[in-house]
């Protein structure tokens, strides 16, 4: 990047959003730290037939007084979850000024830091090409945050990226948190199979899909020469008229509507920021209407 993005003055952002939004979370983030399984935390779950050979130190013995049959109590197994964040670093996330490319990594670290907030642990990953790079490996604490938060800066959006070959060769933990995927899905390329492996290891999916302003809404006509982004080997030279411009408008809506219908056949989440919001926008206004934000 060429300038910092992840600097004090945004950390200091991110904190203030952070206690305005604490004690309202749901879904994704918060309150999902207790598995189906039982273990050996001080809250209590359920009781069960006493089998022989079971701890005695945990039969209900008042419950063997009232039903004179021998209980155990099952505790809830609380376990520290971790989340996963995958930013696309294709050299068409640094469209617009590099806009999306800022806007990407702030996602990143807001999801970074209201994770660490709920005792989470945090891995970053930038995908370049069909591999997985780690920037941030299991962070947690705020302490560690601030410390290697500030790699994010030094992820180079170029080249393509294979999202599903980048993260299918991954091991990722089975229902231990939530995965985040931040990109502009706007590829031909296969990005299905990774969300249906991480979905299929129980974890909370998370899709955001960030587009600029001119993206969403372009602005341009007349005579143009445009290349691709990713490949300049690829360029397109045309008038662009209102009929150019009703067909782009009617690709991108269904680029849009490819990535949030998938996301919600498979139960993932899916979030459409633009490059232009703040993070205060993305957080408390459109996640508060997702559900996510009470």
């Amino acid at each position: 990047m060429a300038k910092f993005v992840i600097d004090e003055g945004f950390l200091q952002q991110v904190e203030t959003l952070q206690i305005l939004i604490k004690n309202n979370l749901a879904g994704l983030f918060g309150g999902n730290h207790q598995t189906k399984n039982f273990g050996s935390s001080c809250e209590f779950a359920d009781h069960r037939d006493y089998i022989a050979g079971d701890d005695i130190s945990k039969i209900d013995w008042n419950a063997y007084a009232r039903f004179e049959k021998l209980y155990l109590k099952l505790f809830l197994d609380e376990r520290q979850m971790h989340t996963r964040i995958y930013i696309d670093a294709s050299r068409s996330m640094d469209y617009g000024k590099g806009h999306k490319a800022e806007q990407a990594l702030k996602i990143a670290a807001v999801i970074a830091y209201i994770s660490i907030c709920e005792m989470d642990k945090v891995s970053v990953y930038a995908i370049h090409g069909s591999a997985v790079e780690e920037v941030i490996t299991a962070i947690h604490g705020k302490d560690m945050f601030l410390e290697e938060i500030g790699k994010l800066n030094d992820i180079i959006f170029d080249g393509d990226s294979f999202i599903s070959e980048a993260i299918l060769p991954t091991t990722v933990g089975y229902g231990d948190g939530m995965s985040a995927i931040i990109s502009d899905f706007l590829t031909d390329n296969n990005y299905e199979d990774a969300i249906d492996y991480l979905c299929g290891k129980r974890r909370d999916v998370f899709c955001i899909q960030v587009l600029t302003r001119e993206e969403l809404n372009p602005k341009i006509r007349g005579k143009v020469h445009l290349f691709d982004s990713e490949n300049i080997q690829k360029s397109y030279r045309r008038n662009v008229n209102k009929d150019i411009i009703n067909a782009y408008k009617m690709a991108v809506e269904y680029a849009t509507s490819r990535i949030r219908n998938y996301c919600e056949a498979r139960g993932a989440s899916y979030l459409l920021a633009s490059a232009d919001e703040s993070v205060g926008e993305i957080f408390m206004g459109k996640l508060s209407d997702m559900g996510v934000v009470k």
